[in-house]
């Protein structure tokens, strides 16, 4: 297994920062990246607004790791192309990001990272693929509603990731 866990985690929380409830976000209640609607799937349970309010990058490590790094495969996938894919899967799901890699190494983007998949990424050069997951992430960005209020947040984001991914090469 990579070890490149803890540092994806230590730029996913700079990116995601702390607690946020802005009315024109679609996942609601948010804080160090994880929705409220998250937390609760995740536990099993409601969450009130003063247990997302007081929640810690230890208390969400168990929730990334679980619902976003394991389901894309990260520990699988080449560095750089791990962080790449597992901050879309945090930003837009799983399975979107799972789909853009998809499409990328020729594969069916049934959005579930498998043998398949790897066996196709591993045929790429990571810096292309890194390279056209930032090209096709501010695709998808740029083609959403909300792009006018969250947009330039957005692409700041992606352009950090990319530069991030090529630091894991």
């Amino acid at each position: 297994m990579k070890a490149n866990f803890d540092k994806c985690f230590e730029w996913l929380l700079a990116h995601e920062g702390g607690f946020v409830d802005h009315p024109e976000d679609p996942g609601g209640m948010t804080n160090l990246g994880i929705t409220r609607q998250t937390l609760e799937r995740f536990l099993w349970r409601d969450v009130t607004e003063g247990e997302m309010r007081s929640l810690t990058p230890a208390a969400v490590e168990p929730v990334y790791r679980a619902l976003y790094w394991g389901k894309v495969r990260a520990d699988n996938l080449p560095s750089g192309i791990d962080w790449a894919v597992f901050d879309w899967a945090v930003n837009s799901g799983p399975p979107r990001a799972a789909k853009a890699l998809q499409s990328l190494v020729g594969v069916t983007p049934d959005g579930a990272v498998g043998p398949i998949t790897l066996g196709a990424v591993v045929q790429h050069k990571p810096s292309d693929l890194i390279d056209q997951l930032h090209a096709k992430r501010e695709a998808f960005y740029r083609s959403l509603t909300t792009f006018n209020i969250f947009g330039r947040g957005w692409l700041r984001r992606n352009d950090a990731t990319k530069k991030q991914a090529y630091l894991l090469l």
